[in-house]
């Protein structure tokens, strides 16, 4: 049996938007820790310390509006060329959050997946990601991917080296090969595309995130470092979002009503 999150503390409550304006799948670009902690005169550690209330906060509010995924960028394949000292807190930091946070998770029901890469990433994180995922793998309310040691580039270079291999042991024809074969080799075919691509910090760049499955997906920039972010910084991205006139590449021409009263 599962339990809502409790209410945000300033008692705010989900805007009312209907269902069909609701985005299935939000990407998250947690940006700006560094920077909140410079601002404070604090080390760069103490930014990603403080991140971690508002990872948790913001997928309660995912569960609050419905949104049935979400997916968060923890460490990217271009990280490791940061300073020995914060990679090293950032892997142990990693798995003492997924450790920390597991039981609030399943209480809400929410299940766990990890989008990345094996190599170079500690064992310590490998295990706990892995953990996290076999104890949520029955939650349904919600799916939280955790993106560590992930790049989208890399991702799309795992798939087509996966699907090399088939071709090269005849199990599939170069010809047939197709965007929903690439979808299918990759990390979590099952997660949808991305529909609302939200950044704090108030850069603009996608950073190599979710590169395929964000192809159209709505970008939305918030200036805002991400320990201040909470769910109500959600719930207002996914009102830019519900504003949107998503084509998916089609178009339609907008009649205007003086033509229309004169036909």
């Amino acid at each position: 049996m599962h339990v809502a999150p409790d209410p945000h503390p300033s008692g705010a409550r989900p805007p009312a938007i209907p269902a069909q304006f609701v985005p299935r799948h939000v990407a998250v670009v947690m940006d700006g820790n560094g920077r909140w902690a410079n601002e404070r005169g604090l080390p760069r550690n103490e930014g990603h310390k403080a991140g971690e209330k508002s990872l948790v906060d913001v997928v309660a509010g995912a569960i609050e509006m419905g949104i049935p995924y979400v997916s968060a960028y923890a460490f990217s394949t271009e990280n490791w060329k940061r300073s020995m000292d914060e990679v090293s807190f950032i892997m142990r930091f990693t798995t003492e959050v997924l450790t920390r946070q597991l039981e609030t998770l399943q209480a809400w029901g929410v299940r766990v997946l990890w989008a990345g890469r094996k190599p170079k990433l500690w064992n310590s994180v490998i295990k706990q990601l892995q953990y996290c995922e076999e104890q949520t793998k029955n939650n349904t309310v919600c799916t939280l991917v955790m993106c560590v040691n992930y790049g989208g580039r890399a991702e799309i270079a795992d798939a087509t080296a996966r699907i090399a291999a088939e071709v090269a042991a005849g199990k599939l024809k170069p010809s047939s090969i197709s965007e929903k074969t690439i979808e299918k080799y990759l990390y979590n075919p099952e997660v949808p595309d991305v529909d609302l691509f939200l950044r704090s910090s108030g850069e603009l760049r996608t950073s190599n995130f979710l590169l395929w499955e964000s192809a159209y997906a709505e970008l939305v920039f918030l200036d805002v470092l991400w320990p201040d972010v909470d769910r109500r910084t959600l719930w207002d991205a996914v009102e830019v979002y519900a504003r949107r006139d998503r084509r998916y590449g089609g178009a339609v021409d907008k009649i205007s009503s003086h033509s229309s009263h004169q036909q």
